[in-house]
């Protein structure tokens, strides 16, 4: 610089717990642009740095889970409140990383943020699309109601790797689940700085958690942890998804495979089309209770 200056360079950290640790392995790897150019060092994360995101998800998931629908999306909306508020980082993040110019990443920038509100509102709304009392022969009433998976593995989109990536994670966490997101190998840098606005957006630490790194190494460890419940493939290729869903195979997860919840593969994927519901229902279980009427159930009684 001609004053002098030197440039502060950013040091990108993974998000786990609501903290901002280095890989304990203390890998980095280079991240470049479109052109090859470097751009940053991010964490190579480790089998470990796996075992404590899903730590860190499971612990955070009563808290999570049991609040009210109405409270989720009050935070969803914070997030993209925080989002817009950092608007300018994240167009140059974008643009550097899909090599984008300034205005189409400006163009992916607000989308996401749309997508953040999109689903904010839809977390005390989606019970009542899937759930409800159900016609039963009998002297009963059957009431279901969907509840969330559990901890949820993420395996971001490799292209389209930002508004890709909260379009598979909001969805995730509006249900009320927990997450382990493992951000696009090739583009990690807006994902790791997604960390920084979920951690001053009221959203409790752990209830999302952000790993960078080489994806199959992270996701092979995710995909048979038994304490996972659940396993988005959108970010993995073929082969790589066929090894993981038989690794989850282990503790039954639920898979959501990328022709399960879009018709196409993620490099042909339109992130910026209508997400509709359904991403919102993959990470959902239904609970039904059984409820005599009449003179038993005027008294109170069920099971």
């Amino acid at each position: 610089m001609s004053d002098g200056r030197l440039s502060v360079f950013k040091t990108y950290k993974l998000y786990v717990g609501g903290k901002f640790p280095r890989s304990e392995s203390g890998r980095v790897y280079e991240v470049t642009n479109s052109k090859g150019a470097w751009l940053a060092n991010a964490p190579q994360s480790s089998r470990k740095d796996a075992r404590d995101a899903v730590v860190a998800a499971r612990k955070a998931f009563g808290g999570w889970s049991g609040a009210t629908a109405y409270n989720r999306g009050q935070i969803l909306y914070r997030i993209a409140e925080m989002l817009e508020g950092r608007r300018d980082q994240f167009v140059r993040e974008v643009a550097e990383a899909e090599g984008l110019s300034k205005s189409k990443a400006a163009a992916v920038v607000d989308a996401a943020v749309d997508r953040w509100v999109w689903y904010a509102g839809w977390t005390d709304k989606i019970a009542q699309i899937v759930g409800g009392a159900n016609p039963v022969a009998g002297p009963y009433l059957n009431l279901s109601t969907p509840e969330p998976t559990g901890v949820v593995t993420v395996l971001a989109p490799q292209e389209s790797s930002f508004l890709g990536l909260v379009s598979v994670l909001a969805p995730v966490i509006a249900a009320g689940n927990t997450a382990v997101v493992v951000a696009s190998e090739r583009s990690p840098l807006p994902a790791l700085s997604l960390g920084e606005v979920l951690a001053t957006s009221d959203l409790p630490g752990g209830v999302v958690n952000i790993l960078s790194g080489r994806t199959a190494e992270i996701a092979t460890p995710l995909a048979s942890h038994q304490d996972v419940n659940g396993i988005d493939l959108t970010g993995a290729d073929a082969d790589l998804a066929k090894e993981l869903e038989i690794a989850a195979a282990d503790n039954l997860k639920r898979v959501a495979r990328p022709q399960a919840v879009d018709k196409d593969a993620d490099a042909d994927t339109d992130w910026s089309a209508d997400p509709g519901t359904r991403r919102l229902t993959a990470f959902l279980e239904t609970k039904t209770v059984w409820h005599p009427t009449g003179a038993l159930g005027a008294a109170g009684s069920s099971y």
